[in-house]
């Protein structure tokens, strides 16, 4: 499933970045078995994701990469500062899971 966008022609799939977080398909994979629908996406964040009736907005990054490949876009600088809904950073499957499934430090919110 890919994101569209319109072109001055036509409706057109858009294509994935070219360069996606190494660790995205385990984060990806883990969402997905506990039952999350998850849409890959190229701009705002990586990662859409539903969950129980809810959306979660996931940006992945590789903590295995130095922290000058880590950092935000400015466009994503922008974005999360002017969203008025959920937005995270997940570097791991298990971080991902516990915003989904609205546990946080060991306990639900």
């Amino acid at each position: 499933m890919g994101c569209y966008y319109q072109s001055d022609t036509s409706v057109t799939p858009k294509k994935y970045g070219s360069q996606r977080d190494a660790n995205e398909p385990d984060i990806v994979k883990a969402l997905e078995a506990i039952g999350c629908s998850v849409v890959r996406l190229d701009t705002p964040t990586d990662l859409l994701c539903g969950y129980r009736k809810r959306c979660y907005l996931l940006e992945v990054k590789n903590p295995k990469q130095d922290k000058a490949h880590r950092k935000k876009t400015k466009a994503q600088d922008k974005f999360f500062a002017e969203w008025n809904g959920q937005v995270d950073i997940v570097e791991t499957a298990e971080e991902a899971i516990r915003i989904v499934t609205g546990e946080r430090n060991g306990r639900a919110i």
